[in-house]
């Protein structure tokens, strides 16, 4: 079974790091890589951290405004990086 709903994290060159969710994590890390991504395009390369695949729409979206909040960013840092 393929799990469409990914959240990943991104680690740029400039060391910050970038979270974001998809339903297409190929396409959408082809648009990174492409400098088609506003916040990643100046701070290529960039090396993918983790990638966590749902089923569910809301619990992929509700994933990835938890890593972007303060709590997910400390659960970020000792579990992802």
């Amino acid at each position: 079974m393929e799990l469409p709903y990914a959240v990943y994290i991104l680690k740029c060159s400039n060391g910050q790091y970038y979270t974001g969710f998809t339903r297409n994590i190929k396409r959408r890390l082809k648009e990174h890589r492409n400098g088609e991504v506003r916040f990643t395009k100046n701070k290529l390369p960039f090396e993918v951290v983790h990638v966590s695949l749902f089923s569910n729409k809301k619990k992929a979206y509700d994933f990835e405004r938890y890593l972007k909040s303060g709590s997910g960013i400390a659960f970020r840092n000792k579990r992802f990086v």
